[in-house]
């Protein structure tokens, strides 16, 4: 493994902000940390970067333990939050600087510079300064920066949320492309499940300064873990004593669950149902129209409920009767999360295939 951390732990006065913290990482892999504020995510990045020292624990980089290595001898390139750009410096001057430090010749300094700005899109804004950027702009400085001392192992610090909404989203798939293109292994955090699925090849979750699972985003997705990863990546409605949903009349009393939209299928009036056995009545409590689809929540046997309707279906109205099938849900059992599915469809659905 090129990254390598072993139950790292620290501890700022009473409040632990990692308690024994272990992941593998593969050369050329793009991660991401993510987790809630005050999940321990930054802390992990700032150890692993130097700017922080671990109580206990290790880290390697490339079969090397770097946990008291210097900062500026791990060969790591940090892109910071609010960019940390040197605002009477240039453009070329800011990604310059590294290599001055490095006491690189002015050729190769000059060489390297045109190459990164031709590679972030910038070639004509060299000579401007950090005042006369956009924030995607001086992003793209800020990561063109890191790249030029060729760090080993590049780490970024929330790097989209100081940039709006539309700028973010081209940043991100700016951000994955250049990242591919260079191999370089990167960590970056996140507390935005969207932007960890949409960038990242892995996604480690954390949770109250502990790993809660591992994986690539599809995996996380689909085969959560623990209840926690069950309710943070995705969108989910989480429900206690779910054994009074039809088909989970087996589910221990007070149980609770995570049920996500797409498990659940909505009935209109007058439209045919293949399998009565398996459905509820329930109550359309809101409607929100989400572009090609409805969101809509729905209010089943006392629980409400979150799922998308599709416009080329029958329309829907606040407080009509439907009907409501639950095709699986994810079960809470001692601190594990089990994907259980409809015992009706299982046992009684006559082969009928539903894929969710």
């Amino acid at each position: 493994m090129f990254v390598e951390l072993k139950e790292i732990s620290k501890r700022f006065g009473n409040f632990e902000a990692t308690k024994k913290v272990s992941f593998s990482l593969e050369k050329g892999t793009l991660a991401a940390l993510l987790g809630p504020s005050g999940s321990g995510k930054t802390t992990i990045l700032r150890m692993i970067a130097g700017l922080e020292t671990p109580d206990s624990g290790d880290i390697f980089l490339d079969g090397q333990s770097i946990t008291r290595l210097e900062p500026s001898r791990r060969g790591i390139g940090f892109v910071f939050q609010n960019y940390a750009l040197f605002r009477y410096m240039t453009v070329f001057e800011n990604i310059a600087f590294g290599l001055k430090t490095q006491k690189t010749p002015r050729a190769k300094i000059k060489e390297k510079i045109n190459e990164l700005l031709s590679l972030i899109g910038l070639e004509d804004l060299a000579g401007r300064y950090p005042a006369q950027l956009s924030g995607g702009q001086k992003q793209r400085v800020a990561f063109a920066r890191a790249l030029a001392p060729n760090p080993r192992i590049l780490l970024l610090d929330e790097p989209f949320a100081a940039i709006d909404a539309k700028v973010r989203r081209e940043l991100r798939t700016w951000l994955r492309r250049m990242i591919s293109l260079l191999k370089i292994t990167s960590i970056f955090v996140t507390h935005d499940q969207s932007e960890a699925i949409e960038v990242a090849d892995r996604i480690i979750v954390t949770n109250s300064g502990r790993v809660e699972q591992t994986g690539a985003p599809v995996e996380l997705y689909r085969t959560p873990a623990t209840p926690f990863v069950a309710q943070f990546i995705g969108e989910s409605t989480v429900i206690r004593d779910y054994g009074r949903l039809v088909g989970f009349e087996n589910a221990p009393r007070e149980s609770e669950c995570a049920v996500r939209p797409e498990f659940i299928r909505l009935y209109a009036q007058g439209e045919p149902i293949q399998l009565e056995n398996t459905v509820q009545d329930g109550q359309i409590e809101s409607l929100a129209f989400r572009g090609d689809v409805l969101q809509v929540t729905v209010s089943v046997r006392g629980f409400s409920l979150a799922t998308g309707y599709s416009l080329e279906r029958p329309p829907l109205a606040v407080g009509q009767t439907v009907k409501v099938m639950i095709y699986r849900v994810y079960a809470f059992k001692e601190g594990k999360a089990e994907l259980v599915g409809n015992r009706l469809l299982a046992n009684g659905g006559g082969g009928y295939n539903f894929q969710i």
